[in-house]
């Protein structure tokens, strides 16, 4: 029994009540399981399909201001489930909540048919108001959210609209949007995002949004407001009891008064019918939607139109696409019966010298389940079994990628397996590695990796058997807010023997910033949404934190980003050691911000992660840092010379240097002094720079794009009363032959005093 599972028996059999037609509003804390809301002013609301709850009093996520959905779920025999959701509510500028003074709830109707809450909050010189609405027996709350402009200047390029963060599940983006992250909304065959599993969906209804954000769980519409205008926002969040999509399909028909027909038919295989077997329905090329058999048949409502289908079921074959026309009141009958059960592929995975090695398999041609709970595409070895892996799949061809530190110990080996119909296959992989830097001392974290709080969706076990396939030497959680999981990854980590790094992601809407190594378990104290800087960082001292790191400080709601902004409480705090390179689009941005920083002196340095929250769908330690340790490797000598500066950051080079960053070296005034650097690229090495503060200072380029390669530059400093014609610090950039970047921290270069010159000979 998994920990929420578990959670919910105990809580039903303790709040358990008869089902409810009618709809009922609640003060106090939430009597959905698993829930944040916590405080005597909360409110929830349910009937008998849904509950949710408004965190009035409690804090919500990531800063956000009170007043917003921060717990729904089903209900299910009168009883709700487990929340699923971190957050679901209305944004007015892409995650920007501040500046935020007052919240007004009002009940406008509480009926056994209706209730209706409007909550209404500042944003800087705008009203947000938002009415929330749940009718008897309805599987939906309507959402509408009027935002005014009260100021005397525009609110121009506003992001804004409902947004829908699961904590739990799988995401199925907008259809005809899959694989689009970040950009307009042209080419979306729907206007909803669903969140589901195999028990549950929330979908996120969304007409207005003419672009996504974050994979599609921020639905926006791109617009301005002059003074005195308002703009109003519909949307619905709707709920259901299993992770069929055509109730979500029916709703979108309803509001839009769409013609539409109907599939219908049953799923088996040469045995019979398959209960909970899925209809896959595309449409335009792209997937659309699906229907399960809970009894081995199926019967979902579609828009008239041209469409693609095949059935599949859990670890079963897929059978082949068929082509529909669904027709206005018309109905197509298709069954299928040609299924055929899953077999299993076993991996022991080893390197060249027989030793296990912890290792990512990925399936990389072959079937892979669109609906996710039918099957993983990603595996991992065992923690217990190091090397090993067992994996249920669908019969057939398959072509895997098995890796361990793939893409910067070695690279990720393609192995091809013919997996039979309810049979067995033994699958052995040996992996050569190309670096071992830890034999000099070198090793590795992944700075910025979540686990399952709030959205993020990594139990601790499969955290860390993600980061060890990534060949990271050290074990490291940054759970937004929490430090739940600290004592479950420091059991797993003195299983394994190797060091943890216990940390929490403090998670203000204006800046967000990973404290580490902290006292094991220990609760944060301070209200991030109304916290300042300078509290804010008290707070992760308190916790123990050596090192302050500022994430992403360059995306719209990152430190520096807020703090140009002028929306950081209480303004600028210095009280941080670190700055992360999280996003390739903004490394080079926050290296330059580094650069100005030690050129004044500032011994801020360079950390990086992958900000990682859900291992199956992201690499861990995409980014990482690699940190010089002596003497034996420890959790609090990793992070003592991380914040140091010797250390570097890479998405793929690695770098051995003659002299070790984040220390002197000492040159005659006037006079060169080499500096040399040994190179290690799994894709081959395109690059080598040395920086200054005055910029690019020298290059090499590697002709052929070797794996290894050493490079030599001449480094010259100026005068005892400064830098004059030198530098007083050189770093060094990295690129790979794919375009990937290592950055170093500065090499502090000092002229030797006059007593120290040696005289010549």
């Amino acid at each position: 029994m998994t920990r929420r599972s578990g959670l919910l028996l105990s809580v039903a059999m303790i709040v358990g009540a008869p089902a409810l037609a009618e709809v009922t509003l609640s003060r106090g804390a939430t009597p959905i399981p698993d829930g944040e809301a916590v405080s005597p002013g909360d409110i929830t609301v349910r009937n008998d399909r849904l509950a949710f709850t408004l965190a009035v009093e409690s804090q919500a996520p990531w800063g956000v201001p009170r007043g917003v959905i921060v717990d729904l779920a089903p209900v299910r025999d009168g009883t709700p489930d487990l929340d699923r959701i971190a957050f679901a509510d209305f944004i007015p500028n892409n995650w920007s909540a501040w500046p935020n003074t007052r919240q007004e709830v009002e009940v406008l109707a509480e009926t056994p048919e209706r209730v209706a809450i409007r909550v209404t909050r500042d944003f800087g010189d705008a009203d947000i108001a938002t009415t929330y609405t749940l009718d008897d027996g309805s599987d939906r709350i309507h959402l509408v959210t009027t935002m005014t402009n009260n100021g005397a200047t525009d609110l121009a390029d506003q992001m804004s609209g409902f947004t829908l963060w699961p904590d739990s599940g799988y995401l199925f983006p907008v259809p005809g949007l899959q694989g689009v992250g970040s950009g307009p909304a042209e080419k979306a065959l729907s206007d909803r995002v669903v969140a589901y599993d195999a028990d549950w969906f929330i979908a996120l209804h969304a007409p207005y949004f003419d672009r996504v954000e974050y994979d599609s769980k921020d639905l926006y519409l791109l617009h301005s407001l002059a003074p005195g205008e308002s703009r109003s926002f519909e949307g619905w969040l709707q709920v259901g009891p299993s992770g069929d999509l055509a109730p979500v399909v029916a709703a979108e028909i309803e509001r839009a008064g769409t013609a539409s027909g109907r599939i219908a038919g049953a799923i088996g295989s040469s045995q019979g019918p398959i209960e909970d077997a899925v209809l896959v329905v595309e449409k335009a090329g792209a997937p659309f939607a699906w229907t399960m058999t809970p009894t081995g048949s199926y019967d979902i409502a579609l828009p008239e139109g041209d469409y693609t289908v095949y059935a599949t079921a859990e670890g079963y074959s897929q059978s082949p696409a068929r082509q529909v026309t669904v027709s206005a009141n018309g109905t197509s009958t298709l069954d299928v019966d040609t299924l055929q059960p899953p077999g299993t592929a076993s991996f022991s995975v080893t390197g060249s010298d027989g030793e296990p090695l912890d290792a990512r398999i990925g399936i990389t041609q072959g079937q892979a389940p669109l609906v996710e709970f039918l099957g993983r595409r990603t595996f991992f070895t065992g923690l217990d079994q190091p090397g090993q892996a067992e994996a249920a799949l669908a019969p057939g061809e398959y072509v895997f990628t098995v890796g361990h530190g793939a893409g910067f110990l070695g690279a990720g080996q393609e192995v091809s397996v013919t997996v039979p119909a309810g049979e067995r296959v033994d699958v052995p992989v040996t992996l050569e590695l190309l670096a071992q830097p830890r034999q000099d001392d070198w090793y590795a974290s992944d700075m910025h990796h979540h686990a399952d709080q709030l959205e993020g969706t990594t139990p601790p076990e499969f955290l860390a058997r993600s980061e060890l396939a990534a060949g990271l030497d050290l074990i490291f959680v940054s759970d937004h807010d929490s430090t739940v999981n600290h004592a479950e990854l420091a059991r797993i980590a003195e299983a394994r023997g190797v060091p943890f790094i216990p940390s929490i992601e403090l998670s203000p809407s204006w800046g967000h910033f990973n404290a580490y190594p902290l006292t094991l378990g220990e609760p944060l104290r301070v209200d991030t949404s109304t916290a300042t800087a300078a509290e804010i960082f008290a707070e992760a001292r308190r916790l123990g934190a050596d090192a302050i790191q500022s994430n992403h400080p360059f995306i719209p709601y990152g430190y520096l980003a807020s703090l140009e902004a002028g929306t950081v409480p209480g303004g600028f705090a210095p009280d941080i050691d670190l700055l992360e390179m999280n996003g390739p689009e903004d490394d080079l941005r926050v290296f330059e911000r580094a650069g100005q920083l030690w050129t004044r002196g500032q011994r801020i340095f360079l950390s990086a992660g992958s900000d990682v929250h859900d291992v199956w769908t992201s690499e861990s330690g995409s980014a990482r840092a690699y940190v010089h340790v002596p003497g034996g490797l420890t959790a609090e000598g990793f992070v003592a010379n991380l914040k140091d500066g010797h250390a570097y950051v890479t998405r793929g080079p690695l770098i051995a240097p003659s002299v070790l960053f984040g220390s002197d070296l000492r040159t005659q005034p006037g006079q060169g002094t080499p500096v040399s650097f040994d190179l290690t690229a799994v894709n081959g090495l395109a690059r080598a720079t040395l920086v200054g503060p005055g910029g690019e200072i020298e290059s090499r380029a590697f002709e052929g794009a070797p794996t290894r390669a050493t490079a030599e530059f001449t480094v010259t400093s100026g005068t005892e009363a400064g830098p004059a014609e030198g530098v007083d610090w050189v770093a060094l950039t990295v690129e790979d032959a794919q375009g990937k970047m290592a950055f170093s921290n500065p090499i502090w270069v000092k002229p030797l005093a006059e007593a120290d010159v040696l005289p010549q000979e």
